[in-house]
């Protein structure tokens, strides 16, 4: 069994050490332990910092793409260098590493799918009230929209076994801890969590500039990952209240027109029936949307299929090295997995708009 540590960074040059020097080098059961630094755009040492501490991979983006792009890029890095667990944790030395052999258990197990680390919330000293209150609804909110029991949603402190890997797409460029959440409750995976502790801070959020911006975008997020997944739901509801309006100024024209004066109220009816044909409207979308939906899952798994494909001929070659895939002429030709991971993605944006 094969766990690597994926390490987004972004300027982590002072905090990155610790980060190594905490993490773990052999678990039980474990046969191999590899890190993976994904740099996003830094324009600091930290690559350097990276090469230095022996860092096993190191994966540059280029430029500052973004938490989400950076994490998505390293599970498609991950899952080319053959890891059979992956664990993803931040560059400021946020998380206790020694947390990590709890984390995986559960999914070398055969248990779970994914496994979030939950920090205590309420215990971490430089969190504010209010930041502590928009953490307990925003994780309520995304159990209700994704049917899952994870009490801590923004947490970055995660392990996923290689099939959930597979199968995770991200939409947006922001963040990729409410999305995945929300589409593995929707796609049916088994995703728990467990205890974790926190180490002091190192620096501020630079994911959180502006709680209002954070609350903002992450509603965002939310919204748009659950209509993704149920729209035809989501359209229902938005047409309850033109249908009910509209029904109710009917049965009021109704009323005045047998029991009252029959003259006069047209323009109850005329509104009544704009709030009915709007009602009517948004249903045929929600069916149409529903249908999309239905054809995004289809693409999707035929996505999963090719890259469990992709993974498993890596995994059996015997001449197999990292990062040179099996080719019908042979094993010199080297896939880019990273880029067909984009591709697929592209491909099932353009399915489901």
């Amino acid at each position: 069994m094969k766990l690597i540590i994926q390490i987004p960074c972004y300027n982590e040059e002072r905090t990155l050490p610790q980060v190594i020097r905490d993490l773990p080098r052999h678990f039980p059961g474990v046969d191999e332990i590899e890190y993976l630094v994904i740099d996003d755009g830094s324009t600091d040492n930290t690559v350097a910092v990276a090469r230095n501490l022996g860092v096993h991979h190191i994966h540059s983006l280029g430029e500052n793409q973004g938490l989400a792009k950076a994490f998505l890029a390293g599970i498609a890095r991950c899952l080319e260098l053959g890891a059979d667990i992956i664990v993803n944790t931040d560059g400021d030395n946020q998380y206790g590493a020694g947390c990590i052999k709890d984390l995986i258990a559960p999914i070398a197990a055969g248990r779970m799918d994914i496994v979030v680390g939950t920090r205590p919330i309420e215990e971490i000293e430089h969190f504010s009230r209010l930041k502590k209150f928009l953490q307990r609804v925003g994780s309520r909110v995304v159990r209700q929209f994704s049917g899952t029991n994870i009490p801590d949603v923004t947490s970055g402190f995660r392990a996923y076994s290689a099939e959930a890997a597979m199968r995770l797409h991200i939409f947006n460029n922001y963040t990729y801890t409410l999305e995945t959440i929300i589409q593995a409750g929707h796609m049916n995976m088994r995703i728990g969590h467990i205890p974790i502790q926190v180490n002091p801070r190192t620096r501020e959020s630079r994911l959180i500039s502006s709680v209002s911006r954070y609350v903002w975008r992450s509603a965002s997020i939310i919204l748009r990952a659950y209509v993704t997944y149920k729209p035809l739901r989501i359209f229902l509801y938005c047409a309850v209240l033109p249908a009910s309006l509209g029904l109710a100024l009917c049965l009021r024209f109704m009323y005045y027109y047998l029991f009252r004066d029959s003259s006069g109220h047209i323009q109850s009816l005329i509104l009544a029936a704009i709030l009915l044909i709007l009602s009517f409207l948004m249903t045929v979308l929600g069916i149409l949307a529903d249908l999309i939906s239905t054809n995004r899952q289809l693409i999707q798994e035929a996505i999963f299929i090719q890259r469990k494909r992709t993974y498993e001929s890596q995994k059996n070659a015997p001449d197999y090295e990292a990062g040179i895939w099996p080719d019908k002429d042979g094993y010199s030709k080297k896939k880019g997995f990273l880029q067909a991971l984009r591709f697929s993605r592209e491909e099932v944006h353009s399915g489901s708009s």
